[in-house]
């Protein structure tokens, strides 16, 4: 029996018999952050054209593109027909446990990684750089910018992006795709090198274990935002390649090789944050040996 033509064959790519398909689902929150970015870099380009400027500017730069990354996944909730909490950040789970734990083993972790790295000779911890009231003030500066960094790039990478692309090839592939992507991501970091986008990958697929074992992303963000404050306010070490003012303590960077002090990446490029990440792994599954996150490819 000949079947008959279809009007529109093109459909076929984007368009399968349950409906649209998970890539084009995608494809389509992409056009939607997309468009976000570009009304945001409007809007900065209007009200604030002068390049630089104030540090909280920074501020206002990061919650659009927190925002960014998070609308659209509203929109594709209605699509869906399901709702947000879906894609990894329960409101219900807002800040509770998961969340603290990350943020815990963020900071202990790094100060871990600090304190190898001091005890191998490749970093002075050096004198205090700030007092007073600077302390508080660039403390909390720095923890709210990087809640918003963790919940960018927590979500954009490991939110709706995980769980479209999990019912398409199953998780671990769609987890392995969006780390390398994540690692990709920070090549336009000034100060990266090849080790630290490795590393910067590799520490994606670790929150993709997360995500996996705990059912949200709010571990991830904890230990994402714990980690990036830890770095850049405690140590004042460079984060993936990008140092910025305002730090607790004024390191000495030691004449050292790069792959043991990081070089300009800063830890993530040592060979000793590679080690850390496997000791992640193995902690991380014996503490969280069941899987809570479970989507089924379509």
């Amino acid at each position: 029996m000949i079947q008959p033509r279809r009007e529109n064959p093109l459909l076929d790519v984007f368009v399968g018999p349950n409906g649209l398909y998970p890539g084009t689902r995608w494809l389509i929150y992409l056009a939607l952050f997309g468009i976000c970015l570009g009304l945001l870099g409007v809007f900065i380009h209007f009200a604030h054209p002068q390049h630089g400027g104030p540090i909280w500017w920074s501020m206002v730069t990061q919650i659009g593109a927190m925002l960014a990354a998070i609308l659209p996944a509203f929109v594709m909730a209605r699509i869906e027909k399901r709702p947000f909490s879906a894609f990894g950040l329960p409101a219900q789970n807002a800040f509770r446990r998961n969340f603290w734990v990350g943020t815990l083993w963020g900071i202990a972790s790094l100060t871990v990684l600090m304190l190898a790295l001091r005890l191998a000779g490749a970093f002075e911890f050096g004198s205090l750089a700030l007092r007073g009231t600077s302390i508080l003030k660039f403390a909390v500066y720095y923890a709210l910018f990087f809640l918003l960094t963790g919940f960018f790039e927590e979500f954009l990478v490991r939110g709706y992006s995980q769980w479209v692309l999990s019912q398409g090839m199953y998780f671990w592939p769609a987890a392995a795709l969006l780390s390398a992507g994540f690692g990709a991501l920070h090549s336009a970091n000034p100060g990266e090198s090849k080790p630290g986008l490795i590393a910067a990958a590799l520490i994606g697929f670790f929150f993709c274990l997360t995500l996996r074992r705990t059912g949200t992303l709010w571990f991830a963000v904890g230990f994402h935002a714990a980690w990036d404050w830890g770095e850049t306010f405690v140590w004042g070490v460079p984060d993936s390649g990008t140092t910025a003012p305002g730090h607790l303590f004024s390191p000495s960077l030691v004449d050292r090789p790069a792959w043991l002090t990081g070089g300009t990446v800063g830890p993530e490029g040592s060979v000793l944050c590679f080690l850390l990440l496997a000791l992640f792994w193995v902690v991380f599954h014996l503490a969280y040996p069941q899987a809570r996150y479970k989507v089924q490819a379509s």
